[in-house]
């Protein structure tokens, strides 16, 4: 068995908000850290070099998808994700246990595993525990994650207890696999924690996820259709279970105002492809909250669409000139508008770590909150359940 090469060091708290660090054989990062999502070996859009430019620590990569196309042992050959994609830094995958389970009527669940048809030409596949984490391990990323079964939200708690009950059996195997691999060194296992929105399995699969040495613990099955209050409930009460010497990880959550009560929760890493999402589409995060750019009123703005942003877009280009590029449909309108989402979150990130190390946080998050104006909430469920029904694909 070899000695794992991850740590994570605590550095400071600021009531449950953390700072800390995260160290890997591709380097440090610090934390609270949001991690751009480079779904196919890439953010799309966007080069390494223009990530790692505005503060991107960490990327994190799909197993399902690169498993299918080009496949784990043509990236394997090519340097495994860091060689492939030339990003010298941590590389954290997902199992891509979502993406199979949201095949819908392609895929089959059991409790040895998820059979699915793939979506790029129909051909059969079963994903184990086991083949879920050698894939990973594979790819040569710095984080894996477990194999877990994703339960839509809404299920019965029948449903939700029995996926949940699964993901645990999962979850053994997965911590064997990895720990009998004999693999290179350097590579952290997470655990998933599920339950859905039923507090008390929240708390058994807690107890029964911590109960697995893993290197750091993930808090899953939220952001998929459920309102704020039950977001940020039932991720403060996981998080307050989770053992304080190991990174907490919250799964697919990346709104400007879910980062900030996420932190206030005591959670450390965030992901989500929101922010590029969102960028293509012309909505661009500000301190008063997202606006469209190709909105009639930008296109006279002689300033840049965020004054106080100090991303390449905001120091160069005028909001007007944006407006331009994406009613002419230019490719380089969606360059634009993903490098300062992606920048508006990664100094939030920066901004909320040297506000815990003052111990100013909670004056921070305040002023943050009340001048950032979320997206009506309807419109974001609805948004949510598309992108969450798109997603496997």
């Amino acid at each position: 068995m070899t000695t794992s090469a991850f740590s994570f060091q605590l550095q400071h708290s600021d009531g449950s908000a953390r700072a800390g660090e995260i160290h890997t054989p591709h380097g440090p990062a610090p934390t609270p850290l949001f991690m751009p999502v480079a779904t196919q070996a890439t953010v799309k859009s966007l080069t390494p070099e223009e990530v790692a430019g505005i503060g991107g620590r960490v990327v994190l990569s799909n197993a399902y998808h690169l498993y299918l196309r080009p496949g784990v042992q043509t990236v394997s050959s090519l340097g495994g994700l860091h060689g492939f994609m030339r990003w010298p830094g941590p590389i954290l995958t997902d199992s891509g246990g979502f993406q199979a389970f949201s095949m819908g009527s392609l895929r089959k669940v059991t409790d040895a595993g998820i059979r699915f048809r793939s979506h790029l030409d129909g051909s059969e596949h079963h994903f184990t525990p086991e083949l879920a984490t050698m894939n990973q391990v594979g790819l040569g990323a710095d984080i894996i994650m477990c194999f877990d079964q994703c339960i839509a939200y809404g299920a019965s708690e029948r449903q939700v207890r029995q996926a949940m009950e699964r993901t645990h059996r999962w979850a053994a195997q997965c911590h064997r696999v990895h720990r009998d691999s004999g693999a290179w060194p350097g590579r952290a296992l997470f655990g998933i924690v599920q339950g859905g929105t039923f507090s008390h399995l929240r708390d058994e699969s807690t107890q029964a996820i911590t109960a697995i040495p893993f290197d750091g613990y993930a808090v899953g099955g939220l952001a998929v259709g459920e309102d704020k209050e039950q977001l940020y409930g039932f991720t403060g009460q996981v998080a307050a279970q989770l053992p304080q010497d190991k990174p907490r990880y919250l799964m697919g959550v990346g709104s400007p105002e879910d980062l900030v009560e996420g932190v206030a929760r005591g959670i450390d890493m965030f992901d989500c492809a929101l922010p590029t999402r969102v960028a293509r589409n012309g909505a661009m995060f500000t301190p008063d909250g997202r606006v469209d750019v190709t909105k009639r009123r930008f296109a006279e703005q002689h300033g840049p669409v965020d004054e106080e942003c100090d991303c390449y877009a905001c120091a160069n280009y005028s909001a007007a000139y944006v407006h331009h590029l994406f009613r002419a449909k230019e490719i380089l309108g969606l360059r634009l508008a993903s490098t300062h989402n992606l920048r508006f979150v990664l100094r939030l990130m920066e901004r909320i770590r040297e506000a815990i190390l003052e111990e100013r946080f909670t004056s921070f998050s305040r002023e943050f909150l009340d001048r950032y104006r979320p997206t009506d909430e309807t419109a974001r469920q609805e948004q949510k359940l598309r992108w969450l029904q798109e997603r496997g694909t």
